[in-house]
């Protein structure tokens, strides 16, 4: 059985930051080439944030590149989301998603202007 459990959302003024972290347990195989985040905002469908590319760096949505920096640990078995220059429409329910199949519950990011 597959958990993941981010953490780390909260509410920050526009142009603050925050750092989202996704944690895995369960019987798989843990592997950042597999892993990714995504986002819903209210009223609309969820979407890719970022993911691992094959050579070991990120690919970003656009609306994200930049100031959005996709890191982990394959040891603890962990994904970070580090967030900087947060716009009001950065917020959003952000999901860590394993083999795009896994789905945590999700963490909050509201950002205020």
């Amino acid at each position: 059985q597959v958990q993941l459990v981010e953490s780390g959302g909260g509410l920050v003024q526009a142009g603050g930051s925050l750092r989202l972290s996704c944690t895995a347990s369960g019987r798989f195989v843990f592997r950042l080439s597999t892993m990714g985040w995504y986002r819903q905002a209210p009223g609309k469908e969820r979407e890719f944030v970022a993911a691992f590319s094959s050579g070991g760096s990120g690919n970003y949505a656009d609306s994200v590149k930049g100031r959005f920096t996709i890191s982990g640990d394959n040891a603890e078995r962990t994904m970070y989301l580090t967030m900087n220059n947060l716009k009001p429409e950065d917020t959003a329910i952000y999901y860590c998603n394993a083999y795009k199949y896994h789905w945590g519950p999700g963490t909050q990011v509201t950002v205020s202007s």
